[in-house]
């Protein structure tokens, strides 16, 4: 297929309640909708990339300009067979793999919809739905997210996750544990801590937990395997697998027992899906993490996790826990047993509530082949 047009849709949403994690607090989360057109057809793809480079070095600001100036000219260009060509397309892009991620989505979108297929059944996924689990941010005191994950337990949640770092770990992890001895818990700590602060985490060994998620610096391998060794309690990877390559160190390295898969992370669903076929051969158990998705990357993340490699909860959640109103006319709701139905519509199996875009919305662009054509 040939793609005609790119729109580009760059939001900022304003979220149910404060969203507070070691590198930062946010009242709004900002994303970049594309959406991809060929032979009068549009798919839909979300890039994760926020405004402030804590988690990742891409912004909003940095997915914007590499979209316009470097993706779209290859893109507008190629005759694209397949959403799996993309990576490979891309690939004189160093890095930026959240802008990367985001077109793929969209084209992946794109050609279930010409074909008719889901989203889930072009990626090999089977399950009708996907256990899930809620990601809480730091609060004020270990009190205060007692309250915090009480509630979440009353709207059905059965596995959470709770935001650590230096000083704000054993304390809120004790006290989540002491008022809930039998939930599934976890904690993530977001590249907060060195080798030598992270000491002050081996008392989480006795609180039953299902992992610690990225406790050290987002581009360290050889140390995650050096605490992995001192702790029973496996650990997670999350920000150090940006590839297949990595994944694959990590794993040789025992630098991990768990990895959390997100697409935009790792530069898109093509990728993804290698990286859980990886983890497979390995018999490493994977989940799909969340980056607060609208509907779009929401729906995307619940194909993925369909996969069979995905057996522990992923950071999905109902989109009511972020947005009071989502930018899709599908809105996803948490099932009784704590799961999330997939969508089974053509592409991502949802549709753009145009009035919701247009409300969130701070810029947009309308790019065409013929934008990029050199007289």
């Amino acid at each position: 297929m040939k793609i005609t047009k790119l729109a580009l849709h760059h939001l900022s949403m304003p979220l149910v309640s404060p969203f507070e994690t070691s590198f930062g607090r946010a009242e709004e989360r900002e994303s970049i909708i594309i959406e991809a057109s060929a032979e009068g057809i549009s798919g839909l793809g979300e890039c994760v990339a926020d405004r402030d480079p804590g988690y990742a070095y891409e912004t909003s600001g940095t997915a914007w300009l590499i979209l316009q100036e470097f993706i779209a000219p290859l893109i507008f260009s190629a005759e694209i067979s397949s959403p799996q060509d993309i990576p490979e397309l891309l690939s004189p892009i160093r890095g930026h793999p959240m802008a990367k991620a985001g077109l793929e989505m969209a084209l992946w979108d794109l050609t279930g919809k010409m074909e008719g297929v889901s989203l889930q059944a072009m990626l090999g996924g089977k399950r009708k739905t996907v256990p899930v689990g809620v990601s809480v941010g730091l609060q004020s005191c270990p009190e205060e997210l007692v309250e915090v994950v009480n509630a979440y337990l009353a709207d059905g949640y059965q596995r959470i996750k709770i935001k650590i770092k230096p000083g704000r770990d054993v304390g809120d992890t004790v006290a989540v544990r002491l008022a809930y001895t039998d939930i599934l818990l976890q904690v993530d700590a977001n590249s907060s801590y060195t080798l030598d602060s992270a000491q002050s985490l081996l008392p989480l060994d006795d609180m039953d937990l299902l992992l610690i998620e990225q406790p050290l610096a987002e581009d360290d391998l050889w140390d995650h395997r050096t605490l992995q060794s001192s702790l029973k309690t496996p650990l997670c990877l999350d920000e150090s697998i940006v590839s297949l390559r990595h994944a694959r160190q990590a794993l040789e390295m025992t630098a991990c027992r768990i990895v959390n898969i997100k697409a935009g992370r790792v530069g898109g669903l093509t990728n993804a899906v290698k990286i859980h076929n990886l983890c497979i051969s390995k018999g490493i158990p994977v989940w799909c993490g969340g980056m607060l998705e609208t509907g779009v990357g929401r729906a995307a993340n619940l194909a993925l996790a369909s996969l069979p490699g995905f057996t522990l909860p992923g950071d999905i959640s109902a989109s009511n826990r972020y947005y009071r109103q989502d930018i899709t006319n599908e809105i996803f709701a948490l099932n009784p047993d704590s799961s999330i139905t997939v969508p089974e519509g053509a592409g991502l199996g949802v549709s753009i509530n145009r009035d919701a875009l247009d409300k969130n919305c701070i810029r947009k662009v309308i790019l065409t082949a013929e934008d990029y054509i050199c007289e």
